[in-house]
């Protein structure tokens, strides 16, 4: 998750989505998860799609953990607004990530409209 400032908040938001992956259903690519909360306060998006890490590149996503070839799979968890979760579920990912890259969203940008 990429934002414009350091916030607990955030500590928070990731540790409840890593243990809804680890005890509940599994997160993968293109799942969508609700904060329960707006991003930051007077943020519309209170939604996470879960995506490849496309300001980073295939560097960032893969990582080779040692000898035993075992690896670590570094997502993206980009918030987004309930319309967006709509749209996304509707078209599917990968009209909705066109969508996101069309308009050239403002990704650190809390209080950014909606792209739908």
């Amino acid at each position: 998750m990429f934002s414009p400032v350091q916030h607990d908040g955030h500590v928070e938001l990731l540790t409840a989505i890593a243990h809804f992956h680890r005890t509940g259903n599994a997160l993968s690519l293109g799942h969508t998860v609700h904060f329960g909360r707006p991003w930051f306060s007077g943020s519309n998006c209170d939604f996470g799609l879960i995506s490849l890490p496309y300001l980073d590149g295939p560097s960032l996503e893969h990582l080779q953990t040692g000898k035993d070839e075992r690896g670590v799979r570094f997502l993206w968890l980009l918030p987004i607004t309930k319309a967006e979760r709509d749209y996304k579920k509707k078209n599917g990912l990968e009209a909705f990530e066109q969508r996101l890259e069309n308009v050239e969203i403002d990704y650190l940008n809390p209080i950014r409209e909606s792209v739908v």
